[in-house]
């Protein structure tokens, strides 16, 4: 391909949306050399983001750069009531600033050539879809940059039918037909906010989003033909209204720990699990925005202890507000069972955040057990890790459904955990569940040679010939059609 061209890029100001957009911009113009890709990053207070952004700002990133938008004041707190909301609105106040952004870009000459190089699409992740109308008004392609399953875009799709339905669904055992899921699914592992639909507005504003995914020119999915084959198909056939959709996946962090720098904290944690033996560690992380209320982080010390396995544990203290991320605990002891600590050193480290693909990558590393987030999903399965599920918010209850019960990739623990006042889980299924997925049984050798030949496939998806390198191929074609 010898055609220049400038894709521009924009995702809501978390890790877990910035971070895979940011990973297929890179890839996408390693791939393709005559592209080059900017990113736009709305301003917010979130460390870890700002920590992401600024070594991704100061590496060798190719033909990948950043432009911070101008911080904005945010919306007031009686324009909405959860967290979507907050972010939808912050998104949808950023349009003036993007409309500017796009115009200059459409008038910076290339540093290779004297001519304009010209701006081929706008890329906007699954929550930025308010900027498919700046990109119309200014003649510029647009697509959505779906982060999560196929399944879950269907699930999506499919809610204004599923936001029609009697609400005594809501607290029922009923099995709702959904599109992108082979199952009949139980209304216990549909997502809260569509739980919540009639008492907040987070359900409204994923309705919104997912109309505008048709007004796109393409919708890419960050998964792979061969691991959600059935999903979609479903969503392709089910919605005839829908543009073109590209399995492009997995986009993980290929480059592993190499590409990592580490402060004196993360490099502990590599070297305690470089004295482990292979495979030994079971490794435990909620997410960059997941945390456990005390009572459920005692009952994981106590179930932890009983199992009897090596441990690595990334615990976070809850934010100060619902819009407050984790933090790290200054001191761990404080919220850990009495003498915890002293009596797992032989075989457990306590950590904070750590570079989740750093562990995964790591040998020493033999099970997962995860909140279930579509990236962390996306990581284990590349690098051969077999998962426990414990989902906690947005769409990971629907993705524990679909690794245990579609996919067979997973071993429960819970599938419908929401983390409420009577919902823990005690130190017994703790301990059962870390067992199934660590010890030498026949079951969980069977899913632990499973994964692994799923890790192969992933690999060969996004490599020449592969399905998602060629889902790629057409996208770009669809992009530039006279390359």
């Amino acid at each position: 391909m010898k055609k220049s061209a400038n894709l521009v890029f924009i995702a809501a100001p978390t890790i877990g949306n910035l971070v895979p957009v940011v990973e297929f911009a890179t890839q996408l113009t390693h791939t393709y050399p005559s592209l080059t890709a900017t990113v736009l990053v709305i301003t917010m207070n979130r460390p870890l983001v700002d920590t992401f952004v600024d070594s991704r700002s100061t590496v060798n990133s190719g033909n990948v750069s950043f432009i911070h938008l101008p911080s904005l004041d945010p919306p007031s707190p009686d324009q909405y009531q959860t967290s979507v909301g907050f972010m939808s609105l912050l998104i949808d106040s950023q349009k003036p600033h993007v409309k500017k952004a796009l115009v200059d870009l459409m008038h910076t000459q290339s540093e290779r050539t004297d001519s304009v190089v010209p701006l081929a699409g706008l890329f906007v992740d699954m929550f930025c879809t308010a900027m498919i109308d700046v990109a119309n008004e200014l003649g510029v392609k647009s697509y959505v940059y779906f982060a999560s399953p196929a399944s879950f875009l269907g699930f999506m799709l499919h809610l204004p039918v599923l936001t029609r339905l009697s609400t005594e669904l809501d607290d029922s055992d009923a099995e709702l037909r959904i599109p992108g899921f082979v199952k009949p699914v139980p209304v216990s592992v549909l997502p809260t906010f569509f739980l919540t639909r009639n008492k907040d507005d987070g359900c409204s504003w994923f309705e919104y989003n997912a109309r505008k995914y048709k007004e796109a020119k393409g919708i890419i999915v960050n998964t792979f033909k061969e691991l959600e084959n059935h999903a979609l198909d479903s969503v392709s056939s089910e919605f005839s209204d829908l543009p073109p959709v590209y399995p492009v996946g997995p986009v993980v962090d290929r480059r592993g720990p190499a590409g990592w720098k580490f402060n004196p904290a993360h490099e502990k944690v590599r070297m305690w699990l470089d004295e482990q033996p292979e495979a030994s560690v079971v490794f435990l992380c909620f997410g960059s925005m997941g945390s456990l209320k005390p009572a459920q982080v005692k009952e994981i010390a106590h179930g932890l202890e009983e199992s009897g396995h090596r441990f690595l544990w990334s615990l976070r203290e809850p934010g100060k507000s619902k819009l407050d991320l984790p933090g790290n605990y200054t001191n761990p002891d404080a919220v850990l069972p009495d003498g915890f600590i002293d009596r797992t050193a032989g075989i457990g480290l306590v950590c904070g955040w750590v570079p989740q693909v750093m562990v995964l990558g790591h040998n020493a590393v033999g099970g997962f057990v995860s909140h279930c987030g579509w990236n962390s999903i996306l990581e284990s399965l590349w690098h051969g890790v077999p998962i426990a599920t414990w989902p906690l918010y947005a769409e990971q209850q629907l993705n524990a459904f679909e690794m245990v019960s579609e996919l067979k990739l997973s071993i429960e623990i819970r599938l419908d955990y929401r983390g409420g006042e009577n919902d823990l889980v005690c130190k017994e299924e703790v301990a059962k569940g870390v067992r199934s997925l660590m010890e030498l049984s026949d079951p969980a050798q069977e899913l632990r040679e499973k994964v692994k030949r799923m890790s192969q496939v992933s690999k060969n998806a996004v490599m020449e010939n592969g399905s998602s390198f060629v889902a790629l191929a057409r996208l770009v074609h669809q992009l530039l059609p006279d390359i």
